[in-house]
């Protein structure tokens, strides 16, 4: 449909008609449905993704923290019945009375640790409660994306065998759709921009003449631009999660979404508010298509740079010869022997007693009359003089 329009607008436009309208006229529903489908397969991939996750690691996760809540409840009774016993005791067993204690102490600090690293809060009066579900449904799907974009923060991890397997099937599958919506998504924001670009207004004169005289420069320009979104879409995230999360400051959501944005993942800050990870999914999602669209751009701008940098730190008689195939108007016929070529610039540094008298003229000799070559008048087409001066320096 979106082909057949296009043909239309052109057979028209060859007829003397006046091109369509911008706005509803250009609209494509075909390709519009094509971008939301993926996105849309996606979430939905990525929802039931949480939900076997969830299936498979949240019974483990439950008897986990049972077994650690019994070793804490026997562990802390033993150590009381311990403690009541060898206050019943005679003083003469002092020494061996702390020494046993001071095992019952260190057994039962060791199953603190590992109940509190399960998940468990160290509330007697609680019955040791969990702190929260790592494995509830929105955990789980939040876990699902960080896996399909390949953030990996290692907060919460499969532990038994068959999440594992599954981790392994899934992602091998969800991680090229990931990059496919992705790269869609960078493929719309270009076209948005281009669009926008062009209904911008005209720039000034000052960076109009800038842009034609140096084209490379407007691509730079474009890259500082797209650098600078990038940051302020960083920074609205920021606040975001600063009003989120009521321990984080402006520069940890900021430094948590660039560390995501760019896929590093640490871990050492994760959102622990389980409440908006849906709508955290989607905003890195997005984040990622812009982060991977604004990389490319710099790194074709670096690309470019470094092959001026190259080009201009060629031989002489290289570029010269770019420039004679070019038609420029350069004679490099004088370049008959490059091992012999020494173009005169500057007087080179050396001491008086390491040049005679006569070596001194004849170079002050070559310079003034490539002085006197560049400053006189041309009679002919631009044409570049090369002033060649064998010397043994």
């Amino acid at each position: 449909m979106c082909q057949g329009m296009k043909v239309q607008w052109e057979a028209e436009a060859l007829m003397g008609s006046p091109p369509p309208e911008p706005g509803w006229r250009r609209f494509c529903p075909r390709a519009a449905l094509s971008h939301v489908g993926l996105l849309v397969a996606l979430m939905l991939y990525t929802a039931g993704g949480g939900l076997v996750f969830r299936a498979l690691e949240y019974p483990a996760e439950v008897a986990k923290q049972e077994y650690y809540r019994q070793r804490l409840m026997e562990e802390r009774e033993s150590l009381l019945a311990f403690v009541a016993q060898s206050g019943a005791g005679n003083a003469s067993d002092s020494y061996s009375v702390k020494d046993v204690l001071s095992d019952h102490l260190a057994a039962y600090e060791r199953v603190l640790e590992e109940a509190s690293s399960s998940g468990l809060a160290l509330e007697v009066g609680r019955d040791f409660p969990p702190v929260e579900e790592k494995w509830s449904t929105v955990q789980a799907v939040f876990f699902s994306s960080t896996v399909l974009t390949t953030i990996g923060y290692g907060n919460v991890v499969p532990e038994t065998f068959w999440g594992r397997l599954f981790c392994i099937a899934y992602a091998l599958v969800g991680i090229p759709l990931t990059l496919t919506v992705i790269a869609d998504l960078g493929r719309v924001f270009a076209t948005v921009v281009s669009v926008l670009a062009k209904q911008m207004p005209a720039m000034p004169r000052c960076c109009s003449k800038v842009s034609e005289v140096n084209p490379t420069g407007q691509r730079s320009l474009y890259a500082v631009w797209g650098v600078g979104f990038l940051f302020v879409y960083l920074s609205a995230g920021a606040g975001l999660f600063k009003m989120w999360e009521e321990d984080w400051t402006f520069f940890d959501g900021f430094y948590f979404c660039f560390i995501t944005m760019t896929t590093i993942g640490f871990g050492d800050i994760v959102p622990k508010k389980p409440n908006y990870m849906l709508l955290c999914t989607l905003y890195i999602l997005i984040g990622l298509a812009l982060t991977s669209t604004i990389i490319e751009l710099v790194r074709r701008q670096y690309a470019r740079s470094w092959q001026q940098l190259r080009a201009l730190s060629g031989p002489l008689a290289d570029t010269l010869r770019r420039l004679g195939d070019a038609g420029r108007g350069v004679d490099v016929s004088a370049l008959h022997d490059l091992r012999k070529v020494l173009t005169v610039v500057t007087m080179p540094r050396m001491n008086k007693d390491g040049m005679t008298e006569k070596r001194q003229l004849e170079w002050e000799a070559a310079v003034e009359a490539a002085i006197r070559n560049i400053t006189a008048p041309a009679e002919k087409p631009p044409i570049v003089q090369i002033v060649i001066y064998e010397s043994s320096v």
